[in-house]
């Protein structure tokens, strides 16, 4: 079996070397195709041009080319849950929103005002918090 691909190599070998002996130079332009099932190679139409195909299964034509399957970046969308997504994106834009306290966002000075009456209310919600304990523990 080895003897018999080999002398059809050397043949075809010996074939494109004498064509291109004959002619005397060497084609200008190259097309590399893939084809599918019963398709055939395309014949060059152009004396200045090399076809080279590679043949695959019918059941290849669609599917991404195996060199790169398996390959899943961790940024990739199906890596990461939905809500973190959204999560992330909110962080990162945050800054640039309306009522963001930023000089980026637009309407900064009422969100950087918004942003002081939230820490106003939670310094109360803590200071009554710690009132009512220590009322509680001086009982």
């Amino acid at each position: 079996m080895k003897r018999i691909i080999l002398g059809m190599a050397l043949i075809v070998g010996g074939l494109s070397g004498a064509a291109m002996a004959a002619e005397g130079e060497i084609p200008q332009r190259t097309r590399v195709m893939t084809t599918y099932g019963d398709e055939r190679c395309p014949q060059s139409t152009d004396p200045d041009e090399i076809v080279v195909c590679a043949h695959e299964p019918e059941t290849e034509r669609f599917r991404v080319p195996k060199r790169f399957r398996g390959q899943r970046p961790d940024d990739a969308p199906a890596a990461q849950a939905w809500g973190a997504r959204v999560e992330s994106m909110d962080q990162i834009t945050r800054f640039t929103r309306p009522n963001s306290c930023s000089a980026v966002g637009s309407s900064g000075q009422t969100g950087c005002t918004a942003l002081m009456l939230q820490q106003w209310f939670a310094d109360r919600r803590a200071m009554k918090s710690e009132e009512e304990a220590w009322r509680a523990g001086s009982e």
